[in-house]
Protein backbone atom coordinates (compact mmCIF):
# COMPACT_ATOMS: atom_id res chain seq x y z
CA UNK A 1 0.00 0.00 0.00
CA UNK A 2 1.63 3.35 -1.34
CA UNK A 3 1.49 6.25 0.95
CA UNK A 4 -1.15 8.29 -0.56
CA UNK A 5 -3.78 4.92 -0.21
CA UNK A 6 -2.61 5.03 3.27
CA UNK A 7 -3.85 8.83 3.65
CA UNK A 8 -1.64 9.31 6.40
CA UNK A 9 -2.82 12.45 8.08
CA UNK A 10 -5.53 11.56 9.47
CA UNK A 11 -3.90 8.08 10.95
CA UNK A 12 -0.91 11.06 12.65
CA UNK A 13 -3.66 13.06 13.55
CA UNK A 14 -5.46 10.75 15.59
CA UNK A 15 -2.10 9.13 16.98
CA UNK A 16 -1.19 12.50 18.24
CA UNK A 17 -4.85 12.75 19.92
CA UNK A 18 -4.61 10.05 21.66
CA UNK A 19 -1.56 10.61 23.35
CA UNK A 20 -0.65 11.94 26.26
CA UNK A 21 2.62 13.31 25.54
CA UNK A 22 4.40 15.16 22.21
CA UNK A 23 5.41 12.30 19.68
CA UNK A 24 8.29 12.71 17.94
CA UNK A 25 9.25 12.18 14.13
CA UNK A 26 10.43 8.98 15.16
CA UNK A 27 8.36 7.99 17.01
CA UNK A 28 5.26 8.13 14.55
CA UNK A 29 7.13 6.53 12.03
CA UNK A 30 7.42 3.85 14.58
CA UNK A 31 3.76 3.37 14.72
CA UNK A 32 3.58 1.34 11.12
CA UNK A 33 5.43 -1.28 11.93
CA UNK A 34 7.53 -3.21 9.06
CA UNK A 35 5.86 -1.03 6.76
CA UNK A 36 6.61 2.48 7.35
CA UNK A 37 6.11 5.40 4.80
CA UNK A 38 8.82 6.16 2.58
CA UNK A 39 11.02 8.84 4.11
CA UNK A 40 9.71 12.49 4.03
CA UNK A 41 6.15 10.94 4.29
CA UNK A 42 5.45 11.56 7.71
CA UNK A 43 6.64 15.13 7.68
CA UNK A 44 4.54 16.16 4.82
CA UNK A 45 1.53 14.85 6.59
CA UNK A 46 2.48 16.90 9.33
CA UNK A 47 2.38 20.28 6.92
CA UNK A 48 -0.93 19.17 6.14
CA UNK A 49 -2.35 18.88 9.57
CA UNK A 50 -0.55 22.04 10.09
CA UNK A 51 -2.53 23.65 7.47
CA UNK A 52 -5.84 21.94 8.03
CA UNK A 53 -5.92 23.12 11.59
CA UNK A 54 -6.05 27.31 10.26
CA UNK A 55 -8.93 29.05 12.11
CA UNK A 56 -9.65 26.39 14.41
CA UNK A 57 -9.49 25.90 18.25
CA UNK A 58 -6.44 23.68 18.42
CA UNK A 59 -3.00 23.66 16.43
CA UNK A 60 -0.40 20.97 15.92
CA UNK A 61 3.38 22.52 17.12
CA UNK A 62 6.49 20.93 17.32
CA UNK A 63 8.23 21.04 21.09
CA UNK A 64 11.09 19.89 23.10
CA UNK A 65 9.93 16.49 22.98
CA UNK A 66 7.59 16.38 19.67
CA UNK A 67 4.94 17.19 17.95
CA UNK A 68 1.50 17.56 19.50
CA UNK A 69 -1.85 19.34 19.71
CA UNK A 70 -2.89 22.07 21.68
CA UNK A 71 -5.35 24.82 22.26
CA UNK A 72 -4.91 27.99 21.07
CA UNK A 73 -4.46 30.78 23.87
CA UNK A 74 -7.35 33.10 22.71
CA UNK A 75 -9.83 30.48 23.06
CA UNK A 76 -8.46 28.58 26.29
CA UNK A 77 -10.65 31.22 28.86
CA UNK A 78 -13.44 29.30 27.69
CA UNK A 79 -11.99 25.75 27.47
CA UNK A 80 -10.39 26.38 31.29
CA UNK A 81 -13.70 26.35 32.45
CA UNK A 82 -14.36 22.62 32.00
CA UNK A 83 -11.74 23.05 35.27
CA UNK A 84 -13.73 24.02 38.05
CA UNK A 85 -10.08 23.71 40.33
CA UNK A 86 -9.01 26.35 41.62
CA UNK A 87 -5.51 26.70 40.23
CA UNK A 88 -2.69 27.61 42.86
CA UNK A 89 -0.29 30.48 42.15
CA UNK A 90 3.14 29.99 42.28
CA UNK A 91 5.16 32.71 44.57
CA UNK A 92 7.32 35.61 43.28
CA UNK A 93 10.42 33.41 44.98
CA UNK A 94 9.76 30.10 42.89
CA UNK A 95 9.22 31.90 39.67
CA UNK A 96 12.39 34.12 40.24
CA UNK A 97 14.30 30.89 40.96
CA UNK A 98 13.08 28.77 37.86
CA UNK A 99 13.94 32.37 35.80
CA UNK A 100 17.57 31.85 36.82
CA UNK A 101 17.93 28.55 36.28
CA UNK A 102 16.34 28.66 32.66
CA UNK A 103 18.51 31.89 31.75
CA UNK A 104 21.72 31.18 33.74
CA UNK A 105 21.82 26.92 33.42
CA UNK A 106 23.75 25.65 34.98
CA UNK A 107 23.46 27.50 38.17
CA UNK A 108 24.13 25.70 41.45
CA UNK A 109 21.65 26.70 44.57
CA UNK A 110 24.55 29.24 46.18
CA UNK A 111 24.61 30.97 43.15
CA UNK A 112 21.10 31.49 42.64
CA UNK A 113 20.83 32.56 46.23
CA UNK A 114 23.93 35.17 46.13
CA UNK A 115 21.91 37.04 43.03
CA UNK A 116 18.27 36.61 44.94
CA UNK A 117 19.85 37.97 48.27
CA UNK A 118 17.70 35.47 50.17
CA UNK A 119 17.78 31.71 51.26
CA UNK A 120 16.45 29.37 48.43
CA UNK A 121 14.63 26.67 50.46
CA UNK A 122 14.79 22.97 50.05
CA UNK A 123 11.30 22.43 49.39
CA UNK A 124 11.02 24.58 46.58
CA UNK A 125 13.98 23.23 44.70
CA UNK A 126 12.57 19.92 45.33
CA UNK A 127 8.88 21.18 44.21
CA UNK A 128 10.81 22.00 41.08
CA UNK A 129 12.09 18.81 40.81
CA UNK A 130 9.37 16.74 40.98
CA UNK A 131 7.39 18.63 38.69
CA UNK A 132 10.43 17.78 36.17
CA UNK A 133 11.14 21.16 35.24
CA UNK A 134 14.42 21.08 36.52
CA UNK A 135 17.14 18.24 37.13
CA UNK A 136 21.04 17.82 38.07
CA UNK A 137 23.15 18.22 35.40
CA UNK A 138 26.59 17.78 37.49
CA UNK A 139 28.45 19.04 40.27
CA UNK A 140 30.68 22.03 40.41
CA UNK A 141 34.32 21.54 40.57
CA UNK A 142 34.79 23.32 44.23
CA UNK A 143 34.48 22.68 47.62
CA UNK A 144 31.76 20.82 48.42
CA UNK A 145 31.07 20.24 44.99
CA UNK A 146 27.37 21.48 44.96
CA UNK A 147 24.60 20.80 42.35
CA UNK A 148 24.52 22.51 38.90
CA UNK A 149 20.55 22.85 37.92
CA UNK A 150 19.31 22.94 34.76
CA UNK A 151 15.22 22.79 33.26
CA UNK A 152 14.36 19.65 31.19
CA UNK A 153 12.36 18.91 28.19
CA UNK A 154 9.70 19.03 30.43
CA UNK A 155 9.36 22.88 31.24
CA UNK A 156 9.91 23.43 27.43
CA UNK A 157 7.18 20.98 26.74
CA UNK A 158 4.95 22.79 28.95
CA UNK A 159 5.80 26.13 28.37
CA UNK A 160 5.27 25.20 24.63
CA UNK A 161 9.00 25.94 23.63
CA UNK A 162 11.34 23.80 21.20
CA UNK A 163 14.25 24.63 22.55
CA UNK A 164 16.04 27.19 25.05
CA UNK A 165 16.76 29.70 22.43
CA UNK A 166 12.89 30.50 21.81
CA UNK A 167 13.06 31.95 25.78
CA UNK A 168 12.17 35.52 25.51
CA UNK A 169 15.39 38.05 26.35
CA UNK A 170 15.60 37.99 29.92
CA UNK A 171 15.50 42.17 29.51
CA UNK A 172 11.89 41.59 27.69
CA UNK A 173 10.46 40.57 30.76
CA UNK A 174 8.80 43.30 32.89
CA UNK A 175 7.83 41.19 35.98
CA UNK A 176 8.81 37.51 36.90
CA UNK A 177 5.01 36.59 37.16
CA UNK A 178 5.05 36.78 33.64
CA UNK A 179 6.49 33.33 33.88
CA UNK A 180 3.13 31.72 35.16
CA UNK A 181 2.24 28.98 33.08
CA UNK A 182 -1.86 30.65 32.59
CA UNK A 183 0.72 33.18 30.51
CA UNK A 184 2.08 32.75 27.31
CA UNK A 185 5.78 34.16 26.27
CA UNK A 186 4.78 36.09 24.03
CA UNK A 187 6.87 34.33 21.19
CA UNK A 188 4.22 32.40 20.00
CA UNK A 189 0.34 32.35 19.43
CA UNK A 190 -0.31 29.28 21.80
CA UNK A 191 -0.29 27.16 25.15
CA UNK A 192 -0.10 23.88 26.36
CA UNK A 193 -3.21 21.98 26.32
CA UNK A 194 -1.73 20.08 29.53
CA UNK A 195 -1.25 23.85 31.22
CA UNK A 196 -5.09 24.23 30.66
CA UNK A 197 -5.55 20.98 31.75
CA UNK A 198 -3.58 20.50 34.72
CA UNK A 199 -3.42 22.77 38.24
CA UNK A 200 -0.10 24.34 38.74
CA UNK A 201 1.93 22.40 41.71
CA UNK A 202 1.78 23.59 45.29
CA UNK A 203 4.14 26.39 46.31
CA UNK A 204 4.07 27.54 49.82
CA UNK A 205 7.03 29.44 50.21
CA UNK A 206 6.66 32.86 51.92
CA UNK A 207 10.27 35.06 52.02
CA UNK A 208 10.57 38.14 50.17
CA UNK A 209 13.45 38.01 48.26
CA UNK A 210 15.08 41.09 47.02
CA UNK A 211 15.13 41.87 42.67
CA UNK A 212 17.38 39.65 41.52
CA UNK A 213 20.58 41.61 39.70
CA UNK A 214 22.79 40.64 36.51
CA UNK A 215 24.80 37.19 37.41
CA UNK A 216 28.42 37.06 37.56
CA UNK A 217 29.85 35.63 34.52
CA UNK A 218 31.88 33.02 36.73
CA UNK A 219 30.09 29.75 35.97
CA UNK A 220 32.06 27.34 33.91
CA UNK A 221 30.84 24.44 32.14
CA UNK A 222 30.83 21.88 29.16
CA UNK A 223 27.75 20.66 30.32
CA UNK A 224 25.16 20.69 27.71
CA UNK A 225 21.53 21.54 29.82
CA UNK A 226 19.11 19.83 27.35
CA UNK A 227 20.52 16.52 26.77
Amino acid sequence: MNDNALNLAPILEATLLASTQPLSVAQLYGIFGDSPPKKGAVEQALGELIEACEGRGVELVEVASGWRYQVRLEVHPYVARLWNERQSKYTRATLETLALIAYRQPITRGEIEQIRGVSVSATMIKSLEEREWIRVLGHRDVPGRPELFGTTKTFLDYFGLKSLDQLPPLAELKEYQELEPQLSFDISESIPAQAAMSATADSTEQDHPTEPTETPDSVETTTDPQT
